[in-house]
Protein backbone atom coordinates (compact mmCIF):
# COMPACT_ATOMS: atom_id res chain seq x y z
CA UNK A 1 0.00 0.00 0.00
CA UNK A 2 1.55 3.26 -1.25
CA UNK A 3 -0.26 6.43 0.37
CA UNK A 4 2.90 8.75 -0.35
CA UNK A 5 2.86 8.33 -3.84
CA UNK A 6 3.47 11.48 -5.48
CA UNK A 7 2.50 13.74 -8.48
CA UNK A 8 5.05 15.41 -11.06
CA UNK A 9 6.42 18.94 -10.05
CA UNK A 10 5.13 20.04 -13.48
CA UNK A 11 2.49 22.32 -14.39
CA UNK A 12 -0.58 19.75 -14.55
CA UNK A 13 -3.56 20.64 -17.52
CA UNK A 14 -5.95 22.98 -16.52
CA UNK A 15 -9.71 23.27 -18.11
CA UNK A 16 -10.57 26.31 -16.28
CA UNK A 17 -10.38 29.63 -18.12
CA UNK A 18 -7.05 32.18 -17.26
CA UNK A 19 -8.42 36.15 -17.11
CA UNK A 20 -7.84 36.81 -13.42
CA UNK A 21 -5.23 40.14 -13.56
CA UNK A 22 -3.39 41.45 -9.98
CA UNK A 23 -7.02 43.32 -8.96
CA UNK A 24 -9.49 40.44 -8.77
CA UNK A 25 -6.94 38.52 -6.88
CA UNK A 26 -6.34 41.91 -3.95
CA UNK A 27 -10.09 42.11 -4.20
CA UNK A 28 -10.44 38.09 -3.84
CA UNK A 29 -7.95 38.05 -0.55
CA UNK A 30 -9.26 40.88 0.97
CA UNK A 31 -13.22 39.86 0.32
CA UNK A 32 -11.82 36.84 1.90
CA UNK A 33 -9.92 38.15 4.82
CA UNK A 34 -11.80 41.39 6.03
CA UNK A 35 -14.83 39.93 7.40
CA UNK A 36 -16.38 38.16 10.75
CA UNK A 37 -13.17 38.70 11.98
CA UNK A 38 -12.79 42.74 12.06
CA UNK A 39 -16.38 43.21 12.61
CA UNK A 40 -17.18 40.75 15.84
CA UNK A 41 -13.88 38.80 16.42
CA UNK A 42 -11.89 41.87 17.72
CA UNK A 43 -14.51 42.96 20.09
CA UNK A 44 -14.18 39.71 21.66
CA UNK A 45 -10.46 39.41 21.96
CA UNK A 46 -10.23 42.72 23.48
CA UNK A 47 -12.98 42.60 25.97
CA UNK A 48 -12.02 38.53 26.88
CA UNK A 49 -8.16 37.98 25.74
CA UNK A 50 -5.93 40.83 25.71
CA UNK A 51 -7.50 44.21 26.53
CA UNK A 52 -6.13 47.33 23.69
CA UNK A 53 -2.85 44.55 23.84
CA UNK A 54 -5.38 43.15 21.09
CA UNK A 55 -3.56 45.30 18.69
CA UNK A 56 0.22 43.56 19.55
CA UNK A 57 -2.63 40.21 19.24
CA UNK A 58 -2.81 41.22 15.57
CA UNK A 59 0.31 42.22 14.72
CA UNK A 60 1.68 38.56 16.17
CA UNK A 61 -1.17 37.11 13.99
CA UNK A 62 0.07 38.81 11.35
CA UNK A 63 3.59 37.61 11.26
CA UNK A 64 2.99 34.12 11.81
CA UNK A 65 0.45 34.47 8.70
CA UNK A 66 2.83 36.60 6.87
CA UNK A 67 5.57 33.47 7.52
CA UNK A 68 3.34 31.30 5.90
CA UNK A 69 2.58 33.61 2.96
CA UNK A 70 6.06 33.45 2.01
CA UNK A 71 5.63 29.48 1.64
CA UNK A 72 2.66 30.04 0.10
CA UNK A 73 4.10 32.18 -2.75
CA UNK A 74 7.18 30.10 -3.04
CA UNK A 75 5.21 27.01 -4.18
CA UNK A 76 2.66 29.24 -6.16
CA UNK A 77 5.82 30.74 -8.11
CA UNK A 78 7.38 27.01 -8.70
CA UNK A 79 3.86 25.17 -9.08
CA UNK A 80 1.65 27.28 -10.13
CA UNK A 81 -1.87 24.99 -10.43
CA UNK A 82 -4.90 25.30 -8.67
CA UNK A 83 -5.34 23.41 -5.51
CA UNK A 84 -3.51 25.11 -2.52
CA UNK A 85 -1.67 23.50 0.08
CA UNK A 86 -3.19 20.14 -1.51
CA UNK A 87 -1.59 20.41 -4.29
CA UNK A 88 2.21 21.18 -3.08
CA UNK A 89 2.13 18.63 -0.32
CA UNK A 90 1.11 16.36 -2.92
CA UNK A 91 4.39 17.16 -4.73
CA UNK A 92 6.69 16.78 -2.21
CA UNK A 93 5.11 14.51 0.39
CA UNK A 94 2.73 11.73 -1.62
CA UNK A 95 -1.01 11.36 -1.27
CA UNK A 96 -1.84 10.94 2.21
CA UNK A 97 -0.46 14.08 3.62
CA UNK A 98 -1.77 16.28 0.81
CA UNK A 99 -5.19 14.46 1.42
CA UNK A 100 -5.56 15.24 5.30
CA UNK A 101 -4.36 18.89 4.18
CA UNK A 102 -6.76 19.32 1.78
CA UNK A 103 -9.40 17.82 4.09
CA UNK A 104 -8.45 20.28 6.73
CA UNK A 105 -8.38 22.97 3.85
CA UNK A 106 -12.20 21.85 3.45
CA UNK A 107 -13.20 22.16 6.91
CA UNK A 108 -11.13 25.68 7.13
CA UNK A 109 -13.54 26.76 4.17
CA UNK A 110 -16.81 25.40 5.10
CA UNK A 111 -16.69 27.06 8.31
CA UNK A 112 -15.30 29.91 7.50
CA UNK A 113 -18.37 30.70 5.08
CA UNK A 114 -20.84 29.00 7.89
CA UNK A 115 -18.89 31.35 10.16
CA UNK A 116 -19.16 34.21 8.27
CA UNK A 117 -23.41 34.05 7.09
CA UNK A 118 -24.03 33.44 10.86
CA UNK A 119 -22.26 36.58 11.67
CA UNK A 120 -23.86 37.68 8.69
CA UNK A 121 -26.98 36.53 10.08
CA UNK A 122 -26.61 38.18 13.74
CA UNK A 123 -25.82 41.35 12.03
CA UNK A 124 -29.36 41.58 10.04
CA UNK A 125 -31.81 40.59 12.97
CA UNK A 126 -29.75 43.39 15.24
CA UNK A 127 -30.30 45.88 12.17
CA UNK A 128 -34.10 44.51 12.25
CA UNK A 129 -34.54 45.01 16.21
CA UNK A 130 -34.11 48.36 16.09
CA UNK A 131 -37.19 48.55 14.03
CA UNK A 132 -38.82 46.22 16.33
CA UNK A 133 -38.89 43.68 13.91
CA UNK A 134 -38.18 39.88 15.08
CA UNK A 135 -38.19 36.85 13.43
CA UNK A 136 -40.48 33.46 14.67
CA UNK A 137 -38.47 32.22 17.65
CA UNK A 138 -38.62 28.51 15.57
CA UNK A 139 -36.28 29.86 12.55
CA UNK A 140 -34.21 32.32 14.59
CA UNK A 141 -30.95 30.11 15.96
CA UNK A 142 -29.33 27.12 15.75
CA UNK A 143 -31.11 23.95 16.60
CA UNK A 144 -31.76 23.91 20.21
CA UNK A 145 -35.32 22.81 21.20
CA UNK A 146 -34.57 23.79 24.54
CA UNK A 147 -34.99 27.49 23.52
CA UNK A 148 -37.66 26.75 20.70
CA UNK A 149 -35.22 27.42 17.65
CA UNK A 150 -34.42 24.75 15.37
CA UNK A 151 -32.50 26.71 12.36
CA UNK A 152 -30.93 30.03 11.77
CA UNK A 153 -32.99 30.73 8.68
CA UNK A 154 -31.36 33.94 7.45
CA UNK A 155 -27.90 32.10 7.00
CA UNK A 156 -28.91 29.85 5.15
CA UNK A 157 -30.88 31.96 2.55
CA UNK A 158 -27.56 33.77 2.49
CA UNK A 159 -25.86 30.89 1.22
CA UNK A 160 -28.56 29.83 -1.08
CA UNK A 161 -27.95 33.31 -3.06
CA UNK A 162 -24.80 32.81 -2.77
CA UNK A 163 -24.20 29.81 -4.50
CA UNK A 164 -26.48 30.65 -7.08
CA UNK A 165 -24.37 33.73 -7.98
CA UNK A 166 -21.11 31.82 -7.97
CA UNK A 167 -22.60 29.31 -10.26
CA UNK A 168 -23.31 31.94 -12.55
CA UNK A 169 -19.48 32.65 -13.30
CA UNK A 170 -15.88 33.78 -12.10
CA UNK A 171 -16.06 36.69 -14.03
CA UNK A 172 -19.69 38.16 -12.83
CA UNK A 173 -19.15 36.85 -9.23
CA UNK A 174 -15.71 38.67 -8.73
CA UNK A 175 -16.89 41.69 -9.99
CA UNK A 176 -19.63 41.90 -7.63
CA UNK A 177 -17.41 40.71 -4.55
CA UNK A 178 -14.90 43.97 -5.89
CA UNK A 179 -17.69 46.73 -5.25
CA UNK A 180 -18.86 45.36 -2.14
CA UNK A 181 -15.46 45.24 -1.08
CA UNK A 182 -15.21 48.28 -1.90
CA UNK A 183 -17.71 49.48 -0.15
CA UNK A 184 -16.79 47.16 2.82
CA UNK A 185 -13.18 49.51 2.81
CA UNK A 186 -14.97 52.64 2.88
CA UNK A 187 -16.78 52.15 5.97
CA UNK A 188 -13.42 50.89 7.72
CA UNK A 189 -11.81 54.29 6.87
CA UNK A 190 -15.38 56.12 7.88
CA UNK A 191 -15.13 54.34 11.13
CA UNK A 192 -11.34 54.92 11.84
CA UNK A 193 -11.89 58.77 10.51
CA UNK A 194 -14.69 59.31 12.82
CA UNK A 195 -13.26 57.29 15.79
CA UNK A 196 -9.53 59.33 15.66
CA UNK A 197 -11.98 62.08 16.93
CA UNK A 198 -13.46 60.88 20.04
CA UNK A 199 -9.98 59.00 20.90
CA UNK A 200 -10.10 59.03 24.96
CA UNK A 201 -6.19 57.33 25.69
CA UNK A 202 -7.20 57.05 29.25
CA UNK A 203 -8.85 53.96 27.68
CA UNK A 204 -5.64 52.42 26.87
CA UNK A 205 -4.47 53.32 30.19
CA UNK A 206 -4.01 49.40 31.04
CA UNK A 207 -3.35 48.29 27.79
CA UNK A 208 -2.31 44.38 28.57
CA UNK A 209 -4.76 43.61 31.46
CA UNK A 210 -4.75 40.19 31.11
CA UNK A 211 -0.96 39.83 30.45
CA UNK A 212 1.24 38.46 27.50
CA UNK A 213 -0.22 34.96 28.52
CA UNK A 214 2.28 31.99 27.87
CA UNK A 215 3.62 30.69 24.92
CA UNK A 216 2.01 27.60 25.25
CA UNK A 217 -1.21 26.36 26.78
CA UNK A 218 -2.70 29.91 27.98
CA UNK A 219 -6.33 30.55 27.88
CA UNK A 220 -5.79 34.72 28.19
CA UNK A 221 -3.25 37.38 27.30
CA UNK A 222 -1.83 38.84 24.36
CA UNK A 223 -0.63 35.25 23.00
CA UNK A 224 -4.23 33.57 23.70
CA UNK A 225 -5.59 36.99 22.22
CA UNK A 226 -3.23 36.05 19.03
CA UNK A 227 -4.61 33.21 18.43
CA UNK A 228 -8.30 34.39 18.44
CA UNK A 229 -6.77 36.74 15.98
CA UNK A 230 -5.46 34.57 13.76
CA UNK A 231 -9.02 33.59 12.41
CA UNK A 232 -9.59 37.07 11.32
CA UNK A 233 -6.81 36.79 8.78
CA UNK A 234 -8.11 33.32 7.45
CA UNK A 235 -9.33 33.63 3.84
CA UNK A 236 -5.31 34.74 1.41
CA UNK A 237 -4.75 30.99 0.99
CA UNK A 238 -7.96 31.77 -1.17
CA UNK A 239 -5.53 33.33 -3.89
CA UNK A 240 -3.46 30.41 -4.23
CA UNK A 241 -7.22 29.02 -5.46
CA UNK A 242 -7.10 30.38 -8.43
CA UNK A 243 -4.05 29.94 -10.08
CA UNK A 244 -5.50 27.98 -12.82
CA UNK A 245 -7.89 31.23 -13.61
CA UNK A 246 -4.80 33.33 -13.25
CA UNK A 247 -2.97 35.43 -15.78
CA UNK A 248 0.98 34.91 -15.14
CA UNK A 249 0.51 32.93 -12.21
CA UNK A 250 3.56 32.80 -10.76
CA UNK A 251 3.77 36.51 -10.56
CA UNK A 252 0.22 37.43 -9.67
CA UNK A 253 -0.10 34.93 -6.79
CA UNK A 254 2.46 35.80 -4.59
CA UNK A 255 1.91 39.82 -5.19
CA UNK A 256 -1.94 38.86 -4.46
CA UNK A 257 -1.32 37.10 -1.54
CA UNK A 258 1.49 40.18 -0.09
CA UNK A 259 -0.80 42.75 -1.03
CA UNK A 260 -3.82 41.13 0.67
CA UNK A 261 -2.15 40.73 3.68
CA UNK A 262 -0.56 43.80 4.31
CA UNK A 263 -3.67 45.86 3.61
CA UNK A 264 -5.60 44.01 5.63
CA UNK A 265 -3.14 44.14 8.76
CA UNK A 266 -2.97 47.85 8.60
CA UNK A 267 -6.26 48.03 8.63
CA UNK A 268 -6.87 45.65 12.15
CA UNK A 269 -4.27 47.32 13.74
CA UNK A 270 -6.23 50.91 13.01
CA UNK A 271 -9.39 49.53 13.62
CA UNK A 272 -8.28 47.84 16.96
CA UNK A 273 -7.01 51.30 18.41
CA UNK A 274 -10.11 53.19 17.31
CA UNK A 275 -12.19 50.03 19.43
CA UNK A 276 -9.93 49.96 22.71
CA UNK A 277 -9.55 53.94 22.53
CA UNK A 278 -13.09 55.17 22.21
CA UNK A 279 -14.74 52.69 24.40
CA UNK A 280 -13.08 50.73 27.35
CA UNK A 281 -12.80 47.23 26.51
CA UNK A 282 -15.02 45.53 28.81
CA UNK A 283 -17.41 46.95 26.76
CA UNK A 284 -16.91 45.66 24.02
CA UNK A 285 -18.26 42.14 23.92
CA UNK A 286 -21.02 42.34 21.00
CA UNK A 287 -21.94 40.77 17.97
CA UNK A 288 -21.56 44.45 16.10
CA UNK A 289 -19.00 45.71 17.36
CA UNK A 290 -17.97 48.65 14.76
CA UNK A 291 -21.76 49.95 14.94
CA UNK A 292 -21.91 49.63 18.81
CA UNK A 293 -18.64 52.30 19.26
CA UNK A 294 -20.11 54.40 16.45
CA UNK A 295 -23.31 54.77 18.47
CA UNK A 296 -21.64 54.79 21.57
CA UNK A 297 -19.32 57.92 20.49
CA UNK A 298 -22.42 59.88 18.79
CA UNK A 299 -22.75 58.63 15.71
CA UNK A 300 -26.35 56.95 15.77
CA UNK A 301 -27.11 57.52 12.37
CA UNK A 302 -23.35 56.91 10.62
CA UNK A 303 -24.08 53.19 13.18
CA UNK A 304 -26.98 52.32 11.23
CA UNK A 305 -25.66 53.02 8.19
CA UNK A 306 -22.72 51.03 8.91
CA UNK A 307 -24.59 48.07 9.84
CA UNK A 308 -26.49 48.03 6.56
CA UNK A 309 -23.13 48.22 4.68
CA UNK A 310 -21.47 45.43 6.75
CA UNK A 311 -24.38 43.31 6.40
CA UNK A 312 -24.01 43.37 2.57
CA UNK A 313 -20.29 43.23 2.76
CA UNK A 314 -20.00 40.49 4.90
CA UNK A 315 -21.57 38.69 2.07
CA UNK A 316 -17.87 39.29 0.27
CA UNK A 317 -16.26 36.26 2.68
CA UNK A 318 -19.05 33.98 1.87
CA UNK A 319 -18.57 34.39 -2.26
CA UNK A 320 -14.69 34.17 -1.83
CA UNK A 321 -14.48 31.32 0.45
CA UNK A 322 -17.25 29.25 -1.57
CA UNK A 323 -15.49 30.03 -4.79
CA UNK A 324 -11.99 29.04 -3.22
CA UNK A 325 -13.92 25.50 -1.56
CA UNK A 326 -15.29 24.62 -4.65
CA UNK A 327 -11.84 24.80 -6.33
CA UNK A 328 -10.36 22.74 -3.63
CA UNK A 329 -12.87 19.93 -4.25
CA UNK A 330 -12.23 20.02 -8.13
CA UNK A 331 -9.05 19.60 -7.78
CA UNK A 332 -9.40 16.45 -5.31
CA UNK A 333 -11.54 14.98 -7.41
CA UNK A 334 -9.53 15.59 -10.19
CA UNK A 335 -6.95 13.22 -8.81
CA UNK A 336 -9.92 10.84 -8.15
CA UNK A 337 -10.12 11.04 -4.30
CA UNK A 338 -13.03 12.52 -4.26
CA UNK A 339 -16.11 12.02 -6.83
CA UNK A 340 -15.62 12.58 -10.43
CA UNK A 341 -18.98 13.40 -10.48
CA UNK A 342 -17.17 17.43 -8.96
CA UNK A 343 -15.29 17.80 -12.03
CA UNK A 344 -18.54 18.64 -13.83
CA UNK A 345 -17.82 22.05 -15.33
CA UNK A 346 -20.59 24.38 -16.63
CA UNK A 347 -20.50 24.73 -20.59
CA UNK A 348 -20.15 28.51 -20.92
CA UNK A 349 -18.12 29.89 -18.20
CA UNK A 350 -16.58 26.60 -17.25
CA UNK A 351 -17.17 26.87 -13.40
CA UNK A 352 -17.14 23.61 -10.91
CA UNK A 353 -20.54 23.87 -10.93
CA UNK A 354 -21.90 20.41 -8.74
CA UNK A 355 -18.97 21.31 -6.74
CA UNK A 356 -20.10 25.07 -5.81
CA UNK A 357 -23.72 23.31 -5.33
CA UNK A 358 -22.05 20.43 -2.86
CA UNK A 359 -20.61 23.55 -0.91
CA UNK A 360 -23.72 25.50 -0.56
CA UNK A 361 -25.62 22.36 0.55
CA UNK A 362 -22.70 21.56 3.21
CA UNK A 363 -22.69 25.36 4.31
CA UNK A 364 -25.96 25.82 4.40
CA UNK A 365 -27.11 22.65 6.98
CA UNK A 366 -24.09 24.12 9.16
CA UNK A 367 -24.90 27.48 9.28
CA UNK A 368 -28.67 26.87 9.42
CA UNK A 369 -28.33 24.08 12.75
CA UNK A 370 -25.25 24.21 14.31
CA UNK A 371 -24.18 27.71 16.72
CA UNK A 372 -21.74 29.88 15.59
CA UNK A 373 -18.82 29.43 18.39
CA UNK A 374 -19.01 25.70 17.65
CA UNK A 375 -18.33 26.56 13.60
CA UNK A 376 -15.57 28.24 14.40
CA UNK A 377 -13.91 26.04 17.30
CA UNK A 378 -12.31 24.05 14.19
CA UNK A 379 -11.19 26.54 12.13
CA UNK A 380 -8.48 27.95 13.61
CA UNK A 381 -6.53 24.72 14.63
CA UNK A 382 -6.99 22.94 11.48
CA UNK A 383 -5.56 26.16 9.08
CA UNK A 384 -2.50 26.12 11.71
CA UNK A 385 -1.89 22.41 11.25
CA UNK A 386 -2.05 22.45 7.21
CA UNK A 387 0.26 25.48 7.77
CA UNK A 388 2.34 23.03 9.49
CA UNK A 389 2.36 20.66 7.18
CA UNK A 390 3.48 23.39 4.66
CA UNK A 391 6.34 25.01 6.56
CA UNK A 392 8.14 21.07 6.59
CA UNK A 393 6.72 21.26 3.01
CA UNK A 394 9.12 24.02 1.65
CA UNK A 395 12.11 22.20 3.63
CA UNK A 396 11.34 19.36 1.51
CA UNK A 397 10.59 21.11 -1.94
CA UNK A 398 14.39 22.70 -1.72
CA UNK A 399 15.69 19.30 -0.74
CA UNK A 400 14.11 17.43 -3.59
CA UNK A 401 14.10 19.89 -5.86
CA UNK A 402 16.56 22.58 -5.08
CA UNK A 403 16.52 26.25 -5.19
CA UNK A 404 14.27 28.45 -6.96
CA UNK A 405 15.11 29.00 -10.62
CA UNK A 406 15.54 33.23 -11.88
CA UNK A 407 12.14 34.67 -11.72
CA UNK A 408 10.84 32.02 -9.33
CA UNK A 409 9.60 33.01 -5.83
CA UNK A 410 12.34 32.61 -3.06
CA UNK A 411 11.58 32.24 0.44
CA UNK A 412 14.52 33.96 2.50
CA UNK A 413 16.10 32.07 5.40
CA UNK A 414 15.26 28.17 4.70
CA UNK A 415 15.25 26.52 6.77
CA UNK A 416 15.16 28.61 9.80
CA UNK A 417 11.55 30.79 8.59
CA UNK A 418 9.80 27.14 8.29
CA UNK A 419 10.97 26.28 11.48
CA UNK A 420 9.94 29.09 13.11
CA UNK A 421 6.79 29.11 11.59
CA UNK A 422 6.34 25.62 12.78
CA UNK A 423 7.27 26.88 16.41
CA UNK A 424 4.70 29.54 15.99
CA UNK A 425 1.87 27.98 14.73
CA UNK A 426 2.25 25.26 17.41
CA UNK A 427 2.28 27.34 20.01
CA UNK A 428 -1.17 29.20 18.68
CA UNK A 429 -2.77 25.61 18.43
CA UNK A 430 -2.25 25.12 21.87
CA UNK A 431 -4.00 28.22 23.01
CA UNK A 432 -7.23 26.50 22.17
CA UNK A 433 -9.77 24.67 24.62
CA UNK A 434 -9.59 21.33 24.89
CA UNK A 435 -12.88 20.77 22.92
CA UNK A 436 -11.59 22.26 20.25
CA UNK A 437 -8.70 19.14 20.51
CA UNK A 438 -11.11 17.11 20.50
CA UNK A 439 -12.72 18.28 17.70
CA UNK A 440 -9.82 18.14 15.85
CA UNK A 441 -8.45 14.73 16.57
CA UNK A 442 -12.22 13.87 15.35
CA UNK A 443 -11.74 15.49 12.03
CA UNK A 444 -8.39 13.81 11.87
CA UNK A 445 -10.06 10.67 12.36
CA UNK A 446 -12.92 11.01 10.22
CA UNK A 447 -10.55 12.55 6.98
CA UNK A 448 -8.60 9.50 7.24
CA UNK A 449 -11.42 6.94 7.29
CA UNK A 450 -12.82 8.77 4.01
CA UNK A 451 -9.19 8.60 2.66
CA UNK A 452 -8.51 4.56 3.42
CA UNK A 453 -12.28 3.94 2.09
CA UNK A 454 -12.54 5.61 -1.44
CA UNK A 455 -9.78 7.95 -1.94
CA UNK A 456 -6.98 5.41 -1.84
CA UNK A 457 -8.79 3.05 -4.38
CA UNK A 458 -9.62 5.85 -6.05
CA UNK A 459 -6.88 7.78 -6.74
CA UNK A 460 -5.57 8.29 -10.52
CA UNK A 461 -2.40 7.47 -9.31
CA UNK A 462 -2.98 3.84 -8.39
CA UNK A 463 -2.53 2.56 -12.28
CA UNK A 464 0.98 4.02 -12.52
CA UNK A 465 2.01 2.26 -8.82
CA UNK A 466 0.72 -1.10 -9.28
CA UNK A 467 2.40 -1.31 -12.81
Amino acid sequence: MDIFRKTPMAQKTSHLQRHLGLAELIFLGVGSIVGTGIFTITGVGASQYAGPAITISIIIAAICVTMSALFFAEFSSRLPHSGGVYRYLYTVFGEYPAWIAGWFMMIEFAGAISTAASGWGEYLKAFLKTFGISLPTALSGPFNPAKGTYIDIVPVLLLLCVTALVVLGVQTVLRFNSVLVIFKLAVLIIFIALGLTAINTQNWSDFAPFGFGQIYGGKVGIMAGASLMFFAFLGFESISMAADETKEPQKKIPQGIFFSIGLTTLLYVLVTLVLTGTVHYTKLNTAEVVPFVLRSIGFPLVGNIVSVVVILTLVTVCISMMFALSRVIYNVSCDGLLPEQFQELTPKSKVPKKATIFVGIVTMFFSGVFPLEILALLVNIVTLAYLILLAFGVIKLRKDFGEPKEGEFRTPWVPFLPILSIVVCFALMTQCKLETWFGFIIAFVIGTIIYFAYGYRHSKLIDKTEE
